[in-house]
């Protein structure tokens, strides 16, 4: 068992609010969370997907009432969104009643029209927390090169080796594209979001092109940017906005696209192990979008991401505006022995930030001068996590 590094603000937000919605895609560890909760409270798991469960809800109002005082899971919430009108109904009832907190945790692979709903039946009696696959925390750094190349879906990562665990991330993404894609949003041919994921994939970390991507799938540029939403609203691709800095140049306005799972960009690609990741061209950007997902979860709430580029190519990968208006400019290298290039020393002249990291796919930690700093990816993770660590440490 991994222990989780989201059960702690699980519990809390639970000890905080009414509701907790536990949102991410399939398989990557919202039920075996929410059980371990569950265990240690007064509760009751239903699985909307068990149709026994799903029975037990004929007469919602007259089953969920049975249960105050006492923490209610529910699993595959988007499978009965009429119920968040009643939820709301019932957690004001038990609010007057004395139970100010931990009335309901739900799960749901965040639909579109789950958080919609939720947010208008329950907007401020609930608290949204995102469970992301495994990472370099969670897993240890001993493994970093095992969790780039496989990614962090608990089924992959943990698989009794390479082929398995590429053979379930392919048959992870024909079952999403087959049977959840069509349950959980508008109706999308499954071969055609298949294409768009892989041409997604093979652009890894690129600037999102829709009018490109609608030339190559033979659609419109609407119904490309539907589907790029479609796989953002489903936590599988994120779009990464520009920073919008006060400098007198012109900036890259386009935000950038990433396949978020890096075994899932390898999957996509045919990768099935280290050799041929490493062989393609696909491994620095791949590494680099590895990294960037690592540190965004790592970063504390409330903190915004975003990369830097003005029309010139002067860049930085990564730009954090963490709480205190501190910045952070973070560069990706996957060499070990990382130079700093022109171009982001002028970054840093324009973007003024509070500290400048250079992540490499060593441990080591050192200056590069002009306070610019080296770090491995396990000691910065830690440090934007605020955990001690023997490399780095927050200011």
């Amino acid at each position: 068992m991994i222990t989780r590094t989201l059960e702690a603000t699980v519990s809390a937000r639970l000890r905080q609010f009414p509701a907790v919605a536990l949102l991410g895609p399939r398989q990557v560890g919202k039920t075996t969370l929410a059980r371990r909760l569950a265990e240690a409270a007064d509760s009751v798991y239903l699985d909307l997907e068990d149709p026994v469960d799903l029975a037990k809800l004929a007469d919602a109002a007259g089953y969920l009432r049975a249960l105050r005082r006492r923490l209610v899971v529910i699993d595959e919430v988007q499978r009965a969104p009429g119920l968040f009108p009643l939820l709301r109904v019932l957690i004001d009832e038990r609010i007057r009643a004395g139970e100010a907190a931990g009335q309901l945790l739900l799960l749901g692979s965040a639909a579109p029209d789950l958080l919609r709903q939720s947010g208008e039946s329950l907007a401020g009696r609930i608290a949204y927390l995102e469970l992301s696959p495994l990472d370099i925390r969670e897993t240890g750094a001993g493994l970093a090169s095992r969790l780039w190349v496989r990614g962090g879906f608990p089924p992959s990562f943990l698989a009794e080796d390479d082929g398995q665990s590429a053979e379930w991330r392919e048959q992870f993404i024909r079952t999403y594209l087959e049977r959840d894609v069509p349950q959980l949003g508008p109706l999308v041919p499954a071969g055609t979001l298949r294409r768009l994921w892989t041409m997604l994939a093979h652009g890894q970390g690129g600037l999102l092109n829709l009018a490109e991507l609608a030339r190559s799938l033979a659609v419109d540029g609407k119904t490309v940017a539907r589907y790029v939403d479609l796989l953002a609203d489903l936590f599988l691709v994120r779009r990464l906005p520009p920073f919008h800095a006060n400098v007198r140049k012109r900036l890259v306005k386009s935000p950038k696209v990433y396949v978020r799972d890096s075994g899932l960009v390898h999957t996509l690609l045919r990768l099935d192990d280290q050799d041929a990741v490493l062989g393609h061209p696909v491994a620095g950007t791949s590494w680099e979008g590895f990294v960037l997902e690592t540190l965004i979860r790592a970063a504390p709430d409330r903190a915004q991401a975003s990369f830097y580029r003005t029309a010139t190519g002067v860049e930085v990968d990564l730009v954090l505006e963490l709480p205190g208006n501190r910045l952070w400019a973070i560069e990706i290298k996957r060499s070990s022995a990382p130079k700093v290039e022109k171009g982001l020393r002028i970054a840093c002249e324009d973007l003024q930030p509070d500290r400048t990291f250079l992540v490499h796919s060593r441990d080591e930690h050192y200056p590069l001068g002009g306070g610019i700093e080296a770090i491995g990816l396990a000691a910065l993770a830690d440090a934007l996590a605020g955990r001690p660590s023997a490399q780095a440490s927050a200011p």
